[in-house]
């Protein structure tokens, strides 16, 4: 699994590329799976959007292993 994560070789981001791709189809499609909400369609493409953007930094943390997530804070500029 760390191999999944954190491997820089062409086919294991691949296939976290394509993980990423299904995970968001799915959690997308899950008010046609479930039935118990309808999703306007032109916000589809928003949530695939959302989910790539969410599942791709956990991603990213999970196969961090031991390195610390540093958040770079803004500076404050004087006048």
């Amino acid at each position: 699994m760390s191999e999944f994560l954190a491997s820089n070789e062409w086919q294991w981001r691949l296939l976290r590329t394509i993980v990423q791709g299904v995970l968001g189809v799915v959690i997308t499609n899950l008010d046609l799976i479930l039935g118990w909400c309808v999703l306007d369609p032109s916000m589809r493409a928003l949530v695939v959007a959302l989910v790539m953007a969410v599942l791709s930094p956990i991603m990213a943390a999970l196969g961090g292993g031991d390195e610390e997530i540093v958040i770079p804070k803004g500076g404050s500029h004087g006048a």
